[in-house]
């Protein structure tokens, strides 16, 4: 019998969870929130302790230290984009920032945009 995955979408409130970060991460994550809402189309929604946007991709502020963004996009797009978006870090899947100021948030967003389109595709 397989384990139940535990990261699924709860009723948790996004508001109270960003609340309780500090306030700088706090506003970082309002504003990558409004940035993956308009990208996606969806809400946000809490999966455990990540916000997610449907089925898409996810960040989670909890880290200390970094934003930990999950979007997959692969490939020629997410190196080119990689390329410009700014100081960050990467992981297999993930990008890791410690602060919205350090990338540009019009390529974040084609990077999600990217992401969102390999999923639908």
């Amino acid at each position: 019998m397989a384990a139940a995955n535990k990261t699924v979408p709860t009723d948790a409130d996004v508001e109270a969870y960003l609340a309780a970060q500090p306030e700088a991460r706090a506003a970082d994550c309002r504003a990558l929130a409004a940035l993956m809402q308009r990208v996606s189309g969806h809400p946000p929604v809490m999966w455990g302790r990540m916000v997610g946007f449907g089925h898409h991709y996810v960040y989670d502020s909890g880290r200390e230290g970094d934003i930990s963004l999950y979007v997959n996009a692969t490939g020629a797009a997410r190196s080119a984009l990689l390329a410009k978006l700014g100081k960050h870090r990467e992981g297999k899947g993930c990008v890791y920032i410690k602060r919205l100021s350090d990338v540009d948030a019009d390529v974040l967003g084609q990077l999600c945009a990217a992401a969102l389109r390999e999923v639908r595709a």
